[in-house]
């Protein structure tokens, strides 16, 4: 339930068109839903303008199938993150709607009517191919949000002319998210070229000093650079969600 339909409704009501109880029974499941295991915020659309997100990592299939068929039948987009292929399977056999994006471990629908358009570019950056997971969480999700979106990988600092060859997708980004795992430097090097704002995701990329992503994390934090901002380690969808927020101001 969105907004708009939200005011539909309720117009519909004022018209005649829809009875009083037929209006209850659709608004009965605001603002959630008890499936007896969750609870599900169907309210969350029109307090945020985006549906509850699945976490999928410790669910079971069957609890993703259920979540999922109860945000669906309100029209909304479904995403659910950190679902592994065989997991995915399993819920797919039950609800083969869901497309599976194998590339960052993640089950979506996109919302009946499609979501509404941002209204520039996002650019998510990866400084590696081993970054690529993080970076795909990222750029599925905002578009899943409505989001235009394009990416620029493999363009770590150890061969910064990388980047620089696609300076072009740089000019015309309105907010970037930027993936990097190791020492965690691309953000800084983006931040520092562009009037624009920065999404930091450290990855748990990287050697035994790299502390599963500690390292990158704080040097994102100590970055120099103006304009950046971070989010945990390997949190993808925090930064993908962040940046469609952004996208939609």
């Amino acid at each position: 339930m969105t907004t708009d339909k939200l005011k539909q409704l309720l117009e519909a009501v004022a018209s005649g068109d829809t009875s009083p109880d037929q209006a209850l029974g659709r608004l009965k499941s605001l603002p959630f839903e008890d499936l007896g295991f969750a609870r599900v915020d169907h309210h969350r659309v029109l307090r945020q303008g985006f549906p509850e997100v699945i976490f999928g990592q410790g669910k079971t299939a069957e609890q993703i199938v259920a979540i999922a068929r109860a945000i669906h039948a309100q029209g909304a987009a479904v995403l659910a993150t950190r679902v592994d292929a065989d997991k995915a399977a399993a819920v797919r056999e039950q609800f083969p709607e869901l497309e599976y994006q194998p590339a960052c471990r993640c089950l979506t629908i996109m919302a009946k009517g499609g979501s509404r358009p941002g209204k520039g570019l996002i650019a998510v950056v990866a400084a590696g191919t081993s970054d690529l997971p993080v970076a795909e969480e990222a750029a599925t999700t905002a578009r899943l949000m409505g989001s235009k979106v394009e990416t620029l990988y493999d363009v770590g600092v150890a061969g910064l002319h990388r980047l620089l060859a696609s300076r072009e997708v740089l000019e015309r980004a309105t907010c970037f998210v930027v993936v990097a795992g190791m020492e965690g430097a691309l953000p800084s090097v983006v931040a520092g070229l562009v009037d624009r704002p920065v999404i930091a995701v450290p990855t748990s990329v990287g050697y035994g000093t790299a502390f599963g992503g500690l390292a990158a994390l704080l040097g994102m934090l100590n970055s120099c650079a103006p304009g950046l901002s971070v989010v945990n380690i390997d949190n993808g969808f925090g930064a993908g969600y962040l940046a469609g927020m952004i996208d939609h101001l």
